[in-house]
């Protein structure tokens, strides 16, 4: 259960971070396309930032700060990769467009911008350094009943989402 804790944890927290950014920047609270507070691809993000930076540091014979270098760059093409895949399968499956990247100087298409993927490098980083620790305390304490009604709701949601945005 720890990981599907995890993963409900940090998509909720990229859910608010993404709403906040959203409305500080554009006057609206949205992210994502479900309707439920939490944002699947920062879920998986999180999840995949932290695997890898626990594979470099446990791996690696190098030190401190090439084991940090060589985790930025990771970060920078798996989280590239995914929001790029994201943006793809929400456009091709739901004919949404939730960002465009053209705008940015370093934009490749509309889904990829290097500010943008330097970005979520720098957000890996906090992630690992400042909210996992704390995540690492509260996770623990999540009743299991907790984590099977998060489940129903988030699979309810699921097929609400595409049932209603494949219209």
């Amino acid at each position: 259960m720890p990981i599907i804790n995890c993963f409900f944890i940090y998509s909720v927290l990229g859910f608010f971070f993404e709403a906040t950014y959203n409305l500080i920047t554009s006057n609206h609270f949205s992210s994502g396309i479900m309707y439920g507070p939490w944002t699947p691809i920062y879920g998986i993000g999180a999840i995949l930032t932290i695997q890898i930076h626990k594979f470099i540091f446990e791996k690696s014979n190098q030190n401190k700060f090439v084991k940090n270098l060589i985790f930025f760059i990771a970060i920078i093409i798996v989280l590239t990769i995914l929001e790029w895949l994201g943006g793809i399968l929400l456009e091709s499956i739901f004919h949404e467009t939730l960002w465009n990247y053209k705008n940015y100087k370093f934009h490749i298409g509309k889904f990829i911008a290097l500010e943008i993927s330097l970005s979520w490098a720098v957000l890996g980083f906090v992630l690992v350094y400042l909210i996992k620790p704390i995540v690492d305390k509260i996770e623990p304490k999540i009743p299991k009943i907790i984590t099977i009604i998060l489940i129903i709701l988030y699979v309810i949601d699921t097929v609400v989402t595409i049932i209603t945005k494949l219209k």
